[in-house]
């Protein structure tokens, strides 16, 4: 059944603000330990202690992401755990599903209780005023049942790369992290430097070529589309590794598709794809050599990246390290690949389901096999 009637925020939900604490990186690097501490977008720094205990959803209060919404401004966060000032902290209660006001909250436009023009703010009395289309807990509870199963697969996926990933990088070290610097970048890849294209050409509409500024794109592994321009002027492969190289310089990702690349990234091109990635994962001490203190903003030139120093195996080495790593480069691929799926078709039901379109109570799930779950 279609919600047509708005209900204040603030009257449905329970904020737990008070046990927020803000602690600076000096007093955390004396706190170290193993519960989690948020900000507004995610974990920042792993503490000795923890304020929260059970299933929260963690809300930005403040962030440029605010405006942008390229990710989430709401998230779970579950078990022992700490949160500063940057977000804001509801907890369970009777009257609205967390996992239902997640997604809700993740598709809602809320520009107009955000403030600020530098700094995007969303307050405590705004987000309480904010005024929602929540159904009754019974409909909430029956459509974030199904939203759930796509969480869960999406979990299960980025576990299942992360686990993936931490494999390979171990089989690197274990083949190559005694060998000496012999070679330099240039050697082992083909390096482009980004180029921004005219402003004018920006689009969100799809006309084009995708188009990544910097690393403000970038995700786990591959980046999130936003932007496409008619007029690119630099191009990255479909799987070429993508490096940050200004402020901070080395944070990696890898192309998904061909795209243009701004000033803010470089192209590392190789036919041994998977090497190149991982090679520059084990190089990135190395480059926060460029992210140095005292350094206002941190960046790198061609001419420093192509000749950075690096160990370069032999021949037969590199491609016995790409037989193993390239099929399960495939597979982190495969399961991005259903993730984004997964995604959009979660994005797509959730409005439909919330106005009565779809019936909920008809919505079954349960026979899609995990395997097939994205080609619906």
């Amino acid at each position: 059944m279609a919600c047509e009637q708005l209900t204040r925020l603030g009257d449905v939900i329970e904020l737990e603000d008070v046990k927020r604490e803000p602690i600076s990186s000096r007093d955390r690097k004396d706190r170290k330990g193993s519960y989690p501490y948020y900000g507004a977008q995610g974990i920042v720094d792993y503490l000795d202690d923890y304020t929260y205990e059970g299933d929260y959803l963690l809300v930005a209060e403040d962030g440029e992401n605010l405006r942008s919404r390229k990710n989430p401004i709401a998230n779970a966060a579950s078990g022992k755990f700490r949160v500063n000032n940057h977000a804001h902290v509801i907890a369970e209660s009777e009257k609205c599903n967390l996992v239902f006001l997640r997604h809700l909250l993740n598709m809602t436009d809320i520009s107009a209780y955000v403030t600020g023009s530098t700094q995007p703010k969303l307050s405590q009395s705004n987000l309480c005023a904010m005024k929602l289309p929540l159904p009754s807990m019974a409909e909430q509870n029956a459509i974030a049942n199904v939203l759930s199963l796509f969480d869960r697969k999406i979990e299960l996926n980025n576990q299942l790369n992360d686990y993936l990933e931490q494999l390979v990088d171990g089989k690197f070290q274990e083949l190559f992290g005694g060998l000496n610097f012999n070679a330099t970048l240039s050697d082992v890849a083909e390096i482009t430097m980004g180029q921004s294209p005219a402003g004018s050409s920006y689009n969100e509409e799809g006309a084009g070529i995708i188009f990544y500024q910097g690393r403000g794109e970038f995700g786990w592994r591959f980046p999130k589309r936003r932007l496409y321009t008619t007029e690119p002027k630099r191009l990255a492969c479909e799987g070429d590794v993508l490096m940050s190289v200004r402020a901070p310089v080395g944070d990696l990702n890898v192309a998904f598709e061909n795209c243009c690349i701004g000033r803010g990234l470089a192209a590392i091109h190789s036919e041994t794809p998977s090497f190149a990635l991982y090679l520059m994962r084990f190089l990135k001490p190395q480059l926060e050599a460029y992210n140095g203190e005292g350094t206002v903003f941190g960046s790198i030139n061609g001419k420093a990246l192509k000749s950075l120093e690096v160990a370069l195996p032999s021949h037969n080495e590199v491609m016995q390290f790409e037989s193993f790593a390239a099929p399960i480069d495939a597979l982190i691929r495969s399961n991005e690949n259903e993730t984004r799926k997964l995604n959009n078709l979660r994005n797509y039901l959730l409005p439909k389901l919330m106005s009565g379109e779809i019936d909920v109570s008809k919505v079954d799930l349960t026979q899609l096999t995990n395997n097939h779950l994205a080609d619906y």
